[in-house]
């Protein structure tokens, strides 16, 4: 029996510092899920091909199922949690609510990270462009129409506070 090393390290998860000690390899979402306790970003295929795992790192899209938590050591993660105001969720929460794309909420972790990422590099993304902004998570329920629809309305409320402001 091989004995595994311990690394003592500092995770920044929603921009809170979490001391936690890991063995080397294990992964991100493992880390965020039982040590700091946050249990947004699921397990879903373990294999980088659902998006269930999504997690922002320094505010990209990472699959945290297939990432090294001791690699994330002194980079911004962020989970769907940091996403809400307190207690309020973000707007485009509300609006995946309210356009009714939400149905088992298996796969809206990682959408909406990956729909949070998109947004801040694009403020007016085309439909096609949120589609490919949103690939690499998979839904089984709602055929994407309505999370596309709810990303796009996002970004027009969010251009419309950018002029009112």
């Amino acid at each position: 029996m091989t004995d595994t090393p311990i690394h003592a390290i500092h995770l920044t998860v929603n921009g809170i510092d979490y001391p936690v000690a890991v063995a080397q390899g294990r992964n991100l979402l493992s880390v965020i899920r039982t040590e700091i306790g946050l249990t947004g970003t699921k397990e879903g295929c373990d294999d980088c091909e659902c998006g269930a795992c999504m997690v922002l790192l320094d505010g990209q899209p990472v699959n945290s199922c297939s990432y090294l938590a001791v690699q994330a050591q002194g980079r911004a993660i962020t989970t769907v949690e940091g996403l809400a105001d307190g207690d309020a969720l973000s707007l485009l929460q509300r609006n995946l609510l309210d356009e009714g794309g939400v149905q088992c909420g298996f796969c809206t972790p990682g959408m909406l990270l990956s729909a949070t990422a998109l947004l801040q590099r694009n403020d007016s993304p085309s439909e096609e462009e949120v589609r490919i902004g949103l690939s690499g998570n998979l839904c089984r329920c709602t055929g994407y129409t309505k999370i596309v629809a709810a990303v796009q309305r996002t970004a027009v409320e969010i251009r419309a506070a950018a002029r009112q402001a």
